[in-house]
């Protein structure tokens, strides 16, 4: 199982940007999809889930801005971030659990500038 996470970059306060995770080894019709952020001194933390049955959860403080999404012929997890605040900075990476194992993507730098 692999994980590729992209499209990260550098984007202004109030940008929009889309970060993709493109998943191997299995289907995410069949393991759930997690996004995690890790900003600068703190530890990871989960951000939004697409279960493998379509249900989808995002994290209370960035519900409204942020949207997770999936393209199942892509076999490809997307996070769609809106309004974008500095403190949304970090490496956000891509999660699946298969078979009681936790696999990990590499994770892709977002920097929000003001």
């Amino acid at each position: 199982v692999q994980l590729q996470a992209y499209g990260g970059g550098l984007v202004q306060v109030g940008g929009s940007l889309r970060v993709s995770c493109v998943v191997s080894g299995t289907l995410i019709t069949t393991n759930g999809v997690a996004w995690y952020r890790q900003t600068p001194g703190s530890q990871r933390a989960w951000i939004a889930t697409f279960a493998a049955g379509g249900a989808s959860n995002v994290e209370d403080s960035v519900k409204g801005r942020f949207d997770i999404s999936r393209d199942i012929d892509a076999n490809t997890v997307f996070l769609q971030m809106m309004r974008l605040k500095p403190e949304d900075t970090g490496v956000y990476s891509c999660s699946i659990m298969r078979r009681g194992v936790r696999y990990w993507g590499q994770g892709t730098l977002v920097t929000v500038s003001s």
